[in-house]
Parts: structure tokens; sequence; C-alpha cells
């Protein structure tokens, strides 16, 4: 058993849920194209929630499902689970891998018969196949993030084994020419071909940015973890705070700059190491 190492409270956003006023009037920041979509926290609502039957006392919120002229490798969603609910099977394909990163709250994991206690920054990677369950043993709600991708396994290359640690606990690499201003901590090893994605908390610290326009072949999930910045996406400039969520298909240009008093952290899935089929 992995006894957490983090006990304090979570700074990730993770108020979820409630209904506006009828007062509101209907203004918000969502917005889809064809490049990009971006969802912001104000519209995670309760309405919008949905059930996965594998699950038990758990609504879920999903941000990304392959679609037409949209970001095509993953799925990504929140999944909420209140105290005492879970799933003893959650993957219901056999080819899918998953990727946890927890908010708030506790998740026990059992893995290929380990358990696991992940508090907030906690992630586990888990393989295509991998037998594992999820519960709720505390005594509040908990929320994460679950990224679901088909592997794509490589000839002569073992598939990579489950990965479970907290992003806490990892020494962010400084990216050249910053100062450190912007670092990257990568929850998983890019060079390590067996992994066909990997995802990492991007932080910029206030005022630093991406100094010009990523146009590349991955797909993008973005989750602001904390604060707020200035994203750029195929031309527009799209204001984003902790809470929101951005999809971003593939050769979407894109930057970004810190706005706000405090660090700009986010969630970052990508889809690498892998050869294009045609």
């Amino acid at each position: 058993m992995t006894v957490p190492a983090i006990q304090n409270s979570s700074s990730y956003y993770s108020n979820f849920g409630g209904h506006p006023p009828q007062s509101d009037l209907l203004t918000d920041r969502a917005i889809v194209t064809e490049a990009y979509t971006v969802i912001p926290k104000g519209v995670l609502r309760d309405i919008v929630t949905s059930v996965f039957p594998e699950w038990t006392n758990t609504r879920a919120w999903v941000l990304n499902r392959p679609v037409a002229g949209a970001a095509t490798t993953f799925s990504q969603a929140i999944v909420e689970v209140a105290p005492g609910g879970g799933a003893t099977k959650p993957e219901p394909q056999a080819q899918v891998q998953g990727f946890i990163f927890v908010l708030t709250g506790q998740l026990t994991l059992l893995i290929e018969g380990t358990e696991h206690v992940l508090v907030d920054g906690g992630f586990a990677y888990l393989p295509a196949g991998a037998t594992w369950s999820a519960r709720n043993d505390g005594t509040e709600l908990t929320s994460f993030h679950w990224l679901r991708k088909r592997y794509e396994a490589l000839e002569g290359v073992a598939a990579p084994a489950p990965v479970v640690g907290n992003e806490r606990d990892i020494e962010p690499g400084p990216m050249p020419g910053t100062d450190g201003k912007w670092r990257t901590t990568r929850m998983l090893d890019p060079n390590d071909v067996a992994f066909d994605f990997g995802v990492n908390i991007v932080t910029f610290e206030p005022g630093a940015s991406i100094p010009f326009a990523e146009t590349h072949v991955m797909e993008h999930g973005l989750y602001v973890l904390e604060g707020k910045g200035v994203y750029r996406m195929n031309g527009d400039w799209v204001e984003v705070e902790a809470g929101d969520y951005m999809s971003l298909r593939a050769f979407c240009p894109q930057a970004c700059y810190a706005g706000g008093p405090e660090n700009f952290r986010y969630l970052l899935y990508k889809d690498q190491n892998r050869q294009i089929a045609l």
C-alpha cells in the first residue's frame, strides 16, 4: 500500500455543479470551433453531468470525446465520487489505457492487487488491460480528471507498467532561456516510447509566456489548475482562468502568457511517440 505524502488542502480548482439563478444573463465564454474548444468553469453545472454505468455514487462532466473536426485521440472527464462510491471495474474497454489526476479529496486505487491512496496532486497511469478498481473511502467528495486513450502498441516494445505518484514530488524541468519562469512537470517519461501519450503540468510565473505560435501534430487537452492567463488559439486571444478547459486539435496554432498576480498552471494531455498511420 502506498501512503500519501501530501495531506494539505488542494490548491486546484474543483468547485463544480450547482445552477445559476434565473436572474442571471445568458453570457459566458464557451467557444466551439473546428480548431479548438473552450469549456469555461461556469458551464460545468448539474444539468450537464453524465453517468458512467460502471460507477456508483458518481457523476462526471465529459470535457472531450472524439468528434469530427476536433480532437480525436482521447476522452477526458472530470469525475466526482461521493463517499462510499466507486467502481470495481471502471474501464469497460480492454484496449483503452487511462490516466487519473486527483483534484481534491481522496481516491483509493487497487491496481493489479496493490492498493494506492491518492490525494490532491496524486496521479496514476493505468495500462490497457490492467485490473484496477477505484473507491472513495473518505468523508468528502473526491474529484479527479480521467483521461482515456486506445493504446497503440509498438512491435518489440513492452507495454508500460502502472505508474503512481504525486506531481509535488517531481522536480519540474525549466524551459530553455526562461530562468525557470516557464517549467514543466512530466508525470510520464517522454523518452520512454512505450508511452503513446504524455500528461504534464505546465507552470508560468506572472508575465511568463510561450513567445511563438506552436503549430504541431499533437492534440491537447488543457485544464487550468490555478491562476489565469491569455491563450492564443488559431489567431484568437481567449482569457482563461482556474477551472476552465481547452481542447485543441492537431496543428492548431497556440501560445499564451500568464495574465494574473499568481502562477498560471494547467494540466496538459498530448499524444506522442508514434508514427503517423496512413
